[in-house]
């Protein structure tokens, strides 16, 4: 069985989408996409420094697009799952059929404004915790005030809070951690202090009628599989404030029979947590479209096992 899945923030780097918009058709989308969100995809895709990518109102919609563009690259194809990491749930949304591209796009220009406004209030940011024994990390993450964001799988661990939190954490690592990696977002997502973005996403959720997914949907909340657009769109307004739970959604890949999983652009990071956690599963993360043909015979193997 073939999953699907989109990454979250931290995966973009300037210039990612440029090899994408050779394709047939794409500059013509992403164009039609900046239109309709009022934000100039091509230009940040293409040209923009990693400062100005980082930007969460900037990056959030930057990478849904891209996941939408690369995915449909693949071709008419039905994966057995789809999940995305973060604000790759709305790729995943995408990729299930709840929301139209237009739709995803729309909403997740909503998301990365609000989730900006919020993160302005107190300077706060996320570092990747590499190694260590997970309950150990987290009790003494909460010692330290900090969130774990992301509970990742394959022993990792992302931490969230003030900048001057995630200071103390550097210099005062949990036993067996090897290394704490500062990510390139701009704020403690996943955390208390998005809850004011909630709100404002829940007013913009409130226009959209989602439709029930095509495929099997897997929820980063729980690692659920959820049945309903109505309650995906639910849970995709209340994850912007509680933590991602990758390393569950990776056990229900194990559970439904997971042989072989593709990471959309800008893929790589899922792809490499696959690898440490789901041995024996084939993995595929397309970075440029040089990568599609060795996905469409993935596909071909895996699709319909």
């Amino acid at each position: 069985m073939l999953v699907l899945v989109a990454p979250g923030q931290g995966a973009q780097t300037p210039g990612f989408l440029t090899p994408w918009l050779d394709l047939p058709g794409a500059a013509d989308r992403v164009a039609a996409w900046s239109d309709a969100i009022g934000l100039d995809l091509a230009h940040y895709g293409t040209q923009a420094d990693a400062d100005a990518i980082r930007d969460t109102a900037v990056a959030q919609p930057l990478l849904v697009a891209a996941g939408i563009l690369s995915g449909a690259a693949l071709g008419a194809i039905t994966p057995g799952a789809v999940a995305g990491h973060s604000v790759g749930e709305i790729t995943a949304a995408s990729f299930a059929g709840i929301l139209d591209d237009t739709s995803a796009l729309a909403l997740v220009r909503k998301r990365g404004l609000a989730m900006a406004e919020a993160a302005a209030i107190t300077e706060t940011g996320m570092s990747a915790l590499l190694g260590g024994d997970p309950e150990v990390s987290v009790a003494h993450l909460e010692k330290l005030g900090l969130t774990p964001a992301n509970v990742n799988g394959a022993g990792q661990i992302v931490a969230a809070g003030t900048l001057e939190q995630l200071a103390v954490l550097n210099e005062d690592k949990p036993e067996g951690v090897r290394k704490v990696v500062p990510l390139k977002v701009a704020g403690a997502f996943h955390t208390h202090h998005m809850a004011p973005a909630v709100e404002a996403l829940a007013k913009a959720a409130a226009d959209l009628t989602p439709a029930d997914p095509t495929v099997t949907y897997v929820s980063n909340k729980d690692g659920r599989t959820v049945a309903t657009g109505a309650e995906v769109l639910e849970r995709l307004v209340g994850q912007v404030a509680n933590p991602v739970r990758w390393d569950l959604c990776m056990e229900t890949f194990k559970e439904l029979g997971v042989t072989a999983l593709i990471e959309v652009c800008p893929g790589g990071t899922l792809t490499g947590l696959a690898k440490r956690a789901l041995p024996g599963v084939k993995t595929l993360a397309l970075k440029t479209p040089d990568d599609l043909d060795a996905a469409r015979e993935l596909i071909a193997e895996h699709a319909n096992a």
